[in-house]
């Protein structure tokens, strides 16, 4: 199959991604849920997955997915390439096939300046936030090579992707490093009509960020920062007037690029940022 010949057809009748099987890591909750849902609003199968500690949350998306959907939650675990290898098998032999992977499973960890953070922080981010994204690909690739329909593939960077500030120096490598990798792996999908592109979100509205000890990173002169406490510092990063974003808007920039509507994107670093990098540059 060429690039051009899975890209021939245009968008899918029904829904936006009808019948379309995806793969989402770090399903149970934030963007990673907000995505499901929006996936299954458009007509996709969803297979979710996340660690066994969120087995409960994987399981109440059944809750919040169209009647219509269907669901596949699985435990696995982005630092097991054995756990991803099962998932994958599993969403396979369900579905018969995978055309959408989103590797959106992540951590955010407080890290200081270089010479301050520990080794095993720095093994964790990269473990998680870079290695466990080539683990889901080396899981999933050889399903999608099969897949006679195409596929595309969404890596969850960030803003930290594009341009990162003092204190956060494993997880801007490893955001920075997800660009090369959809590079890369645009080019090896591409004559299996696969496409491969990264996600830039600034702030999300999710426990990641809006977290007791990300506000006190940024409201240090408080004893128990809330939300509202850093509203206006966070706004005058952006260009837009808002302090932070929604996990709907990235789940809706990832539904973009899973669908047919963006047939010919591949290689691509799509920025959802109310214009920080911009102002920032």
């Amino acid at each position: 199959m060429t690039a051009n010949s899975a890209a021939a057809h245009g968008p899918s009748a029904g829904g936006r991604v009808q019948d379309k099987v995806a793969f989402i890591t770090g399903a149970s909750g934030g963007i990673g849920s907000a995505t499901a849902v929006r996936l299954a609003e458009e007509g996709a199968h969803i297979v979710a997955t996340d660690i066994a500690a969120r087995r409960e949350a994987l399981e109440a998306l059944r809750g919040r997915l169209p009647e219509h959907a269907r669901l596949l939650a699985l435990e696995a675990d982005v630092t097991d390439q054995a756990s991803l290898d099962a998932a994958v098998e599993a969403a396979v032999a369900e579905f018969g096939r995978i055309d959408i992977v989103h590797a959106n499973a992540g951590i955010l960890l407080p890290e200081g300046n270089a010479e301050d953070i520990g080794e095993q922080t720095w093994d964790r981010v990269i473990d998680i936030d870079l290695t466990g994204v080539w683990r889901t690909a080396k899981a999933a690739f050889p399903a999608l090579k099969r897949n006679e329909r195409g596929s595309s593939v969404i890596l969850a960077s960030s803003t930290a992707g594009i341009r990162a500030a003092a204190g956060g120096s494993a997880y801007a490598a490893a955001k920075h490093a997800l660009r090369g990798l959809a590079s890369t792996w645009a080019h090896e999908l591409g004559p299996y009509g696969g496409r491969v592109n990264t996600v830039h979100p600034t702030a999300v509205a999710t426990d990641l960020v809006l977290n007791p000890e990300s506000l006190k990173r940024a409201r240090p002169d408080l004893e128990d920062p809330q939300p509202a406490d850093v509203v206006e510092a966070w706004k005058r990063g952006k260009l837009l007037d808002t302090p932070w974003i929604e996990p709907l808007d990235v789940a809706n920039a990832v539904l973009f690029l899973a669908s047919d509507e963006a047939r010919f994107i591949t290689g691509a670093n799509l920025v959802i940022d109310a214009g920080s990098t911009v102002k920032w540059g």
